[in-house]
């Protein structure tokens, strides 16, 4: 599952490199960070602590072996840019940089000032001569607000119009949810459940109002997505105090159909798993697609305010996150 898997974009000068603010990413409650290339040494090694949660409990859950936790080394950040390369690159048809490719990690300049949601397997035989450690199987990226605001804004920002939905409510706290994705075995209930039992607790935690990111569609012909596209703009467009749209040069239409030839059951079922779990908790979506050509996808842009959320999931994971606590 996916809010996005994102490739490193060209850089354009308001995504200036973290390098850039030693002070803002101390001031940010995150361990300072080495430098280097892009790619390859984003991060120290070792086990060393680079994000301190403070109150926050970095482990947030656990179904039977299956665990959630909030990244605090370097290492475990690196586990999760190592499942993302395998799910984005191998399983998918990403196309990697040459860091990329030399790494076996995805990674980008945003893994820097993110909090990173990871699940682990505990169930893992040892191997000869080898311990048994707890397997990386599923990931979430995360990027509050005040955050963003500190290092050049939103990744978002590089597909969608998002100034004027932010300026429209100063008073909330947006996270950007990005580049998850959970290995193939360990697609199912279990698993989804236990990620979005880890951003609840996150939001909750943190007093986020706002939760919004990018979902992609396999693809990058939009008449071959027109049934899925044209369903979300007429059925599930974000009301006009939450609206934001591609940006001009990106936009791509998603009402190719007319609503009155849309069957939304042959549209919800054509949709992926991710965005129908979106639509079910009480996501819309924003105005206009994005082809993503390096990722062979097309984006939509995904808005959740937390006062819209279904209240039978917030029944369901606990007023106080405490549906799966550890």
């Amino acid at each position: 599952m996916s809010w996005r898997k994102r490739p490193v974009p060209e850089r354009r000068p308001c995504e200036a490199t973290m390098s850039q603010y030693p002070s803002n990413h101390a001031a940010a409650g995150l361990a300072p960070v080495g430098s280097g290339p892009l790619g390859l040494n984003l991060l120290p090694g070792g086990d060393r602590i680079v994000r301190d949660y403070g109150s926050l409990d970095p482990v947030l859950g656990r179904i039977g072996s299956l665990e959630v936790r909030l990244a605090t080394t370097a290492k475990e950040i690196r586990r999760a840019q190592r499942l993302r390369f395998k799910v984005f690159y191998e399983e998918m048809s990403a196309s990697p940089s040459g860091a990329a490719l030399i790494s076996r990690r995805d990674v980008d300049e945003y893994d820097r000032i993110c909090d990173h949601i990871l699940v682990l397997d505990h169930d893992v035989k040892a191997k000869p001569f080898r311990s048994a450690k707890p397997k990386v199987v599923g990931t979430y990226r995360l990027l509050r607000q005040d955050v963003a605001e500190r290092h050049g804004g939103f990744y978002t920002k590089a597909e969608y119009d998002i100034a004027p939905l932010l300026k429209a409510h100063p008073d909330l706290r947006f996270l950007e949810l990005g580049r998850s994705c959970v290995l193939k075995p360990y697609r199912n209930k279990r698993t989804v459940e236990l990620l979005w039992h880890g951003i609840w607790a996150y939001v909750l935690h943190h007093r986020i109002d706002v939760m919004m990111g990018c979902a992609s569609l396999e693809g990058t012909d939009p008449r071959a997505l027109a049934l899925p596209l044209s369903f979300l703009h007429h059925y599930a467009a974000a009301p006009a105090e939450w609206q934001a749209s591609a940006l001009p040069e990106r936009f791509t239409p998603m009402d190719i159909l007319p609503k009155e030839s849309i069957d939304p059951k042959a549209a919800l079922h054509a949709l992926p798993p991710l965005i129908k779990g979106y639509l079910r908790v009480g996501a819309t979506f924003g105005t206009g697609a994005v082809i993503d050509r390096q990722f062979g996808t097309t984006d939509v842009l995904v808005l959740l305010p937390v006062s819209a959320i279904n209240p039978r999931y917030i029944d369901h994971f606990g007023p106080t996150a405490n549906r799966h606590a550890a």
